[in-house]
């Protein structure tokens, strides 16, 4: 039985869309997903959209933010500098090492970052180039807008 989707036949209807369809194949071999830390994704105007994160327990200087082209990569770890003086009777607040993983669209920047209350928080702003916003093109009426004139390619042939 086939459990993945053969994409195949849409690359001979979509033009640049290659892009798309390589994460969705991806996608659907990826690993289960961790639930952990929880975080919330909000789109907070048509551009901006802002990532929450529970990150209790650690601080800024245990988190790391990495944007590498099309990835926003979000990882922490606990600096324990005196754990071996310690010895806990119960352990319920996490403090295991994470790396979270999230797949940006094309022209999606990281702007800021803030860690308040136990949430770090990602905001996101979506960028399109001036050059790739649509654009109205105009359509000439009545004579061709280029006239080319005829070029001969061959010369004439003398008889000899």
């Amino acid at each position: 039985m086939r459990t993945t989707f053969d994409f195949a036949p849409l690359f001979r209807s979509s033009i640049g869309f290659d892009r798309m369809l390589d994460v969705l194949d991806s996608a659907s071999r990826v690993a289960p997903i961790d639930t952990w830390p929880p975080y919330d994704i909000v789109r907070t105007g048509e551009d901006d959209y802002r990532i929450s994160m529970a990150v209790a327990g650690f601080s800024a200087a245990d988190l790391a933010l990495t944007q590498e082209q099309n990835t926003l990569v979000i990882a922490g770890q606990k600096q324990d500098v005196d754990a071996p003086n310690r010895q806990y009777l119960h352990r319920g607040i996490a403090a295991r090492a994470f790396r979270r993983r999230f797949e940006l669209a094309d022209h999606v920047k990281v702007v800021g970052a803030s860690l308040a209350n136990g949430l770090l928080t990602i905001d996101l702003k979506r960028e399109v180039p001036e050059e790739m916003r649509p654009r109205r093109i105009a359509i000439a009426t009545g004579e061709p807008a280029m006239k080319t004139a005829t070029k001969q390619i061959e010369a004439e042939r003398r008889a000899a």
